[in-house]
């Protein structure tokens, strides 16, 4: 896969992906709970190596404890559902068999946040980046694009220990291309500023490139720093940014609480007190709705990033 990569939609990246990391490796192993066709693994990967695809069912807690057990034996398991179902309705089985035990188990949560659209509320996931990590063991991923959600499964194939990656579903925005190179821990600089620091992840990312490209045109200049790595958290780069800045905003597809707007402030209280404003879903739950009417409900839209960038004073 290259070229026009962008072009697909970022499940039939992921199902793509599997097919070329089980060709490569033999211990690969892909789990579903019955949305295989969702996440892009039916028919993709299914078709290509059936006997390393296993569809539990509507089970997704019986899949995490036989991922696990597959672990145990050597194997490297993939397992994926959408983000409340591969995250909080498992949480105590990853905790457990997962991350206590400190199992080689691959956890892909698809359709985070507001991308989830008119199935509401109940999917509508707002905490799985914050509750995933403050889970010991774990790595916690969230690409921005087809390139990067590639190079991020990559790495999770070579890497020993339990990883949970946010994936969004659908098309989405070309960010980068085929040269692009994952490093766990670092936050990748997009723009050069003095005004503000504005740190992205995941689905956000492309929504503050618009936005600090029209915030030029003002004459106000951002750093803007897209974060893959929620944790490991890029410690050195933030305070880095801070630093010359003096002002933090941070946008996420996830709760203000805990995730990445949680992250950033932990860091900047412990090694240069600044101040950050989060932007994301404000303690709520979902609803049915466009994500337009989202944004503007919670505030965390294009117009809203740049409202919070210009707030410096």
């Amino acid at each position: 896969m290259a070229g026009n990569l962008h072009e697909t939609e970022m499940r039939f990246v992921y199902g793509k992906t599997l097919v070329e990391l089980a060709a490569e490796d033999p211990r690969i192993v892909v789990l579903e709970a019955d949305l295989g066709k969702a996440s892009g693994t039916i028919p993709v990967y299914s078709t290509v190596h059936p006997d390393r695809f296993i569809d539990t069912g509507v089970a997704e807690a019986n899949m995490i404890g036989i991922a696990a057990g597959l672990a145990a034996d050597g194997k490297i398991p993939f397992c994926a559902s959408f983000t409340p179902f591969a995250s909080r309705r498992v949480y105590d089985q990853i905790t457990i068999s997962v991350a206590y035990a400190d199992c080689n188990v691959k956890i892909v949560g698809t359709a985070p946040g507001i991308t989830t659209g008119a199935n509401g509320g109940t999917h509508m996931c707002f905490q799985d980046l914050a509750i995933m990590r403050v889970m010991p063991n774990m790595t916690v991923l969230s690409p921005c694009d087809c390139y990067e959600l590639r190079a991020c499964l990559r790495w999770m194939a070579q890497h020993t220990g339990p990883v949970y990656l946010q994936m969004i579903r659908m098309l989405q925005p070309k960010v980068f291309d085929d040269d692009y190179e994952f490093r766990p821990g670092k936050m990748v600089k997009m723009r050069d500023g003095a005004d503000a620091t504005l740190v992205s992840t995941g689905y956000m990312t492309p929504f503050a490139l618009q936005a600090v490209g029209e915030l030029a045109e003002e004459g106000v200049t951002v750093d803007l720093l897209h974060c893959p790595s929620v944790k490991p958290f890029d410690v050195e780069g933030l305070v880095e940014s801070a630093a010359k800045t003096g002002w933090v905003v941070t946008v996420e597809n996830q709760s203000t609480i805990g995730g990445l707007g949680g992250a950033a402030c932990e860091t900047l209280s412990e090694h240069l007190p600044t101040r950050v404003k989060r932007l994301g879903v404000n303690d709520q739950f979902g609803e049915v709705a466009t994500e337009e009417y989202l944004f503007n409900k919670h505030g965390f839209g294009v117009e809203h990033i740049k409202q919070a960038c210009r707030e410096k004073g």
